[in-house]
């Protein structure tokens, strides 16, 4: 059974800069608590008061990541070096019984300077390469499923702390920053203690920008 407090904290969770910004203390609790009510009494179908639904965020207990935003603040601090590598091509090919051997044939030809990557999905596989290794794939990979490609891409990748695994919020924090500043993503690419982000070419300064100002978190 719906109650106020789980109305809230659904609509909360839907908007995570909403939800930080009441962790924060920085947003009014009875302006927020009328702007919800119409949509939490349709949501209970029955008349609420505002009163109500003040009490119910006062209540509310946030999720992790900002409970323990002075620990999270410190592995951000902690960030590695940031390399950004451009001129990079993205191609998605569908999977299949013989994509694994091309990509194997790839690996012997290609370049060891050049940037690559390589992630498999259930469906599809994508191969970040650097534009001048775009006709070494091509040609291996020309009896495959080409689902799309993209090029004049850039990469941006960050080194991790060793412990990030350990630390919730932490990706929920890049991302923010990224979103916030209105940079879409066209891929993105992890290992353990690394993290990579793909965009378009004419976005790469705003997002090394935001990246490199994560530590004011």
């Amino acid at each position: 059974m719906k109650t106020i407090a789980s109305c809230v904290e659904e609509l909360l969770i839907k908007q995570p800069f909403l939800e930080e910004a009441l962790f924060r203390d920085i947003i009014n609790f009875s302006a927020l608590a009328e702007e919800l009510q119409p949509t939490i009494s349709a949501m209970l179908r029955k008349p609420v008061k505002s009163g109500a639904i003040m009490m119910a965020l006062r209540r509310y207990n946030p999720p992790n990541h900002l409970r323990q935003s002075q620990r999270l603040q410190a592995v951000l601090k902690d960030l590695g070096d940031i390399t950004v590598r451009s001129n990079l091509v993205d191609f998605t090919y569908q999977n299949s019984a013989t994509l694994i051997e091309r990509h194997a044939q790839v690996l012997k030809a290609i370049n060891p300077k050049a940037f690559y990557g390589f992630s498999r999905g259930i469906y599809e596989s994508n191969i970040v390469v650097s534009a001048s290794e775009e006709r070494l794939i091509t040609q291996h990979f020309k009896n495959e499923v080409l689902l799309g490609s993209q090029d004049q891409l850039s990469a941006i990748s960050i080194r991790l702390p060793k412990n990030n695994s350990k630390m919730s919020g932490l990706y929920y924090q890049i991302f923010k920053r990224l979103a916030w500043e209105g940079i879409s993503l066209y891929e993105v690419i992890s290992t353990t203690n690394e993290f990579t982000v793909l965009v378009e070419l004419h976005l790469v300064d705003k997002a090394f920008s935001a990246i490199k100002n994560l530590h004011q978190f």
